[in-house]
């Protein structure tokens, strides 16, 4: 025989989460929360959020002392667990594709770290090959700056061509 208690455990259509399901997304979104917080306004401004949900990330940001911060935090993932599934997904992707963007954004900034110092370093053997990469770059400026850079390292003087060097660099490399 079976009893009414059983039944329930069976049931196809009970398909709630778990309290430990439930609460892991919870604190998933906690996670992101403190996230949002921590973003500059210019990052912010990239991210699919209502008006309300922006100005609360804001006042999150605005609290500065530790408990204060975390309640707010905690305020502040309590209302986006009132957004769907969708939405917070979208937030999510945008997040990665900043990380993404911004990964990008520094790996090329080290590749004209790593020119500059190659011009630097090895002189015309490095001119070369860059300019068989970037054939309509200037040969002359690029060797002054290199030459120019060099003496500024060795005589511990100020470094306005090593800055120059890098910016010219950035601009061919990143045009």
């Amino acid at each position: 025989m079976m009893h009414d208690h059983e039944s329930e455990y069976e049931d196809p259509l009970h398909d709630e989460p778990s309290r430990s399901q439930r609460r892991r997304e919870a604190l998933d979104v906690l996670k992101l929360a403190q996230t949002l917080a921590e973003l500059s306004d210019a990052q912010l401004t990239h991210l699919p959020l209502d008006d309300d949900l922006r100005a609360e990330v804001v006042r999150t940001r605005a609290v500065t002392q530790q408990i204060a911060r975390k309640r707010q935090s905690q305020y502040l993932a309590k209302q986006m667990r009132k957004l769907d599934d969708a939405a917070l997904d979208a937030i999510r992707a945008a997040l990665e594709h900043d990380r993404g963007h911004a990964r990008r954004e520094t790996a090329a900034l080290h590749r004209v770290e790593q020119w500059r110092e190659r011009l630097i370093g090895e002189g015309d053997t490095a001119l070369t090959e860059l300019l068989q990469e970037f054939p309509s770059a200037d040969r002359q400026h690029l060797r002054q700056l290199a030459r120019n850079a060099r003496l500024e390292r060795e005589q511990n003087k100020p470094l306005h061509a090593f800055h120059e060097l890098f910016r010219t660099l950035r601009e061919l490399l990143l045009a």
